[in-house]
């Protein structure tokens, strides 16, 4: 198995298909990556005490942290992390314990925290903050710490949500070729 990939407590990752890790980061655990996922330089995904889900083709950057929080009487579902398809995480981020959809990107430093939920096709700008347990509904620009809901993204906006991910499976192929 891959050096940066490791089971915890019986439960490995699992890689789709043309999957891209980068030797420095770090993968463990229940970790789901779907098809033309890619993890690069020194992210670190801790899929040990719930799940961590990154749907096809989504890219997680540089120095981007992963993880979540445990089950508990309080929270008995815990709170899982669940990447929906086509998102960009960009350098250096904090997902813990959240839930985005579909075609989002995540700018650099940003922190998502625990109970968020995001719907599809949002743009998170650099440094914001988004509280636990917040929704940001489809379709906005969300900046600031505490983040706000800044305004409706433009046709533009919402094309560079998919285009960024498709960058991002041709970038990851390209390594992945370079490697054979």
């Amino acid at each position: 198995m891959h050096k940066s990939i490791d089971s915890f407590k019986g439960v490995s990752p699992t890689l789709g298909k043309n999957v891209y890790v980068d030797g420095s980061a770090r993968i463990v655990g229940d970790v789901v990556l779907e098809d033309d996922a890619s993890i690069w330089p020194l992210v670190a995904a801790r899929g040990d005490v719930n799940k961590i889900r990154i749907g096809a083709r989504s890219n997680i950057q540089d120095g981007s942290v992963l993880h979540v929080t445990r089950k508990s009487e309080k929270t008995p579902n815990g709170f899982p992390l669940i990447i929906g398809e086509d998102v960009t995480v960009g350098h250096k981020c904090m997902l813990h314990g959240c839930q985005l959809g579909n075609r989002i990107l995540v700018g650099m430093g940003a922190i998502v925290m625990d109970g968020v939920v995001v719907e599809d096709d949002v743009f998170i700008g650099a440094g914001t903050l988004v509280p636990p347990n917040k929704r940001l509904v489809s379709g906005f620009l969300y900046v600031g710490n505490p983040m706000q809901k800044k305004r409706p993204l433009n046709d533009a906006e919402m094309a560079f949500l998919k285009q960024s991910a498709v960058n991002y499976v041709v970038l990851k192929d390209e390594y992945l070729e370079e490697a054979n």
